[in-house]
């Protein structure tokens, strides 16, 4: 009997642990994020695919280390392309490298960021990125700007994996409007509510020695565009 019971205990807790583990693998579902109302029109957009040079700057303290970046070939094969960029594959054919070769190690970040920000039409759920990490254990980072131009800063995971992953980071939603990650108001015209500025990579102090390369891929982001498309074409803009 205590066999069985013991196997029982064995078998419900690896149970718990798969279930738990399949929860953190699970993309985030737009539809659930800041979800109080049926009126939403979800729409996957590219934000940026990394094809331009030049539009991409980076740096991190000269006491740790020197950086740089440039373009290259190369593609996730994992990665769908969004139905409006069907047929268009031979246009989305560069991804954005880092490198980083740290002088010591120590507790520093590094950043990239967009050499104009990225404003985001309608309400952004969810910012997500193809990162090939090489397998080190640093952190990253995705940098807003709200509708009231406050900084924030969203995780989108850890760098301890091998080869091309799709991070994401969920953007939550203001509670009344005024705290948090407002992106919107009825009170302040209409202008663009979330601007991408960015990302920040803090390193592991154990892990950062030598030289370390990130490779970038399709920054993309779910967006709520109900307003925008349900707009009256004679119904005038408040921006003026």
């Amino acid at each position: 009997m205590k066999k069985f019971l013991i196997a029982a205990a064995i078998s419900a807790a690896f149970a718990c642990a798969v279930s738990a583990q399949n929860s953190i693998v699970e993309e985030p579902n737009p539809e659930t994020i800041g979800n109080d109302s049926a009126m939403q029109a979800l729409h996957e957009i590219s934000l940026d695919k990394f094809e331009r040079e030049g539009s991409w700057f980076v740096h991190m303290s000269p006491d740790y280390g020197v950086i740089s970046s440039r373009l290259f070939e190369g593609n996730p094969e994992m990665k769908e392309p969004l139905k409006e960029d069907e047929g268009k594959e031979d246009e989305d054919v560069m991804v954005l490298g880092v490198k980083v070769e740290f002088f010591r190690r120590g507790v520093n970040s590094f950043y990239i960021t967009a050499q104009r920000p990225i404003a985001i039409l309608g309400v952004t759920k969810t910012i997500s990125m193809w990162v090939c990490g090489r397998n080190q254990g640093h952190e990253l980072y995705v940098l807003v700007e709200d509708y009231f131009g406050r900084d924030y800063e969203l995780f989108m995971g850890s760098l301890g994996f091998s080869g091309w992953k799709k991070l994401t980071a969920v953007v939550p939603p203001s509670p009344d409007g005024e705290h948090g990650i407002v992106q919107h108001s009825a009170y302040y015209g209409d202008r663009p509510g979330l601007k991408v500025i960015g990302f920040r990579v803090d390193c592991n102090p154990m892990l950062a020695r030598g030289s370390y390369y990130l490779y970038l891929d399709a920054l993309r982001c779910v967006t709520d565009l109900y307003d925008t498309e349900n707009h009256d074409p004679d119904d005038m803009s408040d921006n003026w």
